[in-house]
């Protein structure tokens, strides 16, 4: 909505040895064609004027937590038709410096409320902010062998919620893998995610239970097909072959949905 005011900002000049600092920083970034790397500068200013970044508990926004977030955060829509636009519901930001305990609340299937606190390293809420740790925007640069990336993970949920609820199935491009309407697109969409998550669980569960071999992927994306699919997209950017090995199917449909081919 009303994204022709944005335009009219030009958006910030990156030096060029801060870019640089943060493409050696975050190698699977620096890894990137230069085409990509030009087009990922561009819109990392772009969004770096449209959004708002926010200390928490004192924590300082720098020039280099800003670009740092702001290089990552755009790299999943970096080939995407529509570019920002799937990331105009929200403006704020909010970082703390390390990991944040979360008070949850949930009812299960039989009506029993449970109340709970987890550690988080970043959440993305539905319309609203996205919270991230500095601690572990700043492990990503050492942890894409692992497939791990906390600012991919959050802006992926960002992204899966474009069509709704975080299902792990984002708004999908008309025709997409020869579909005639949403609904073939989302089947065609589940018919490969669904089965990769539940092999991901089935290993996580060997593994807990009999002790199996654990999985590369992070366990954490078995909670849920939303989880499974933030989960996936960080691996996807930071170690690609790495999920290949894994799930080939899944980073074929990846690549199909975020790097289509140009007409």
């Amino acid at each position: 909505m009303f994204g022709w005011l944005r335009e009219l900002r030009a958006p910030p000049r990156i030096p060029d040895e801060a870019w640089q600092a943060t493409l050696a920083r975050y190698r699977f970034l620096g890894d990137l064609a230069p085409a990509a790397q030009q087009r990922l500068r561009q819109l990392a200013a772009r969004f770096l004027r449209d959004k708002q970044f926010h200390g928490a508990h004192g924590f300082t926004i720098t020039d280099e937590v800003a670009l740092a977030i702001a290089a990552q955060a755009v790299l999943p829509i970096l080939n995407l038709k529509g570019g920002l636009d799937w990331y105009d519901d929200f403006v704020g930001i909010v970082v703390h410096g390390s990991e944040v305990v979360a008070h949850r609340v949930a009812t299960d299937a039989t009506g029993v409320v449970h109340e709970y606190d987890e550690v988080v390293a970043g959440e993305a809420m539905d319309r609203g902010p996205v919270m991230l740790s500095w601690q572990d925007v700043v492990a990503s640069g050492e942890t894409s062998d692992s497939g791990y990336n906390v600012v991919i993970h959050e802006f992926a949920h960002k992204i899966d919620m474009r069509a709704g609820a975080a299902d792990g199935c984002p708004p999908l491009p008309p025709g997409f893998r020869g579909s005639t309407s949403e609904r073939e697109a989302r089947a065609a969409w589940l018919a490969v995610l669904q089965p990769a998550y539940e092999a991901l669980r089935e290993k996580v569960t060997i593994a807990e239970r009999f002790g199996g071999e654990p999985p590369w992927l992070d366990d954490y994306g078995a909670q849920s097909p939303g989880e499974f699919f933030a989960v996936a997209c960080e691996a996807f950017f930071v170690n690609r072959p790495a999920l290949e090995a894994e799930f080939a199917e899944l980073a074929s449909l990846f690549d199909e949905f975020f790097n289509p081919a140009t007409p």
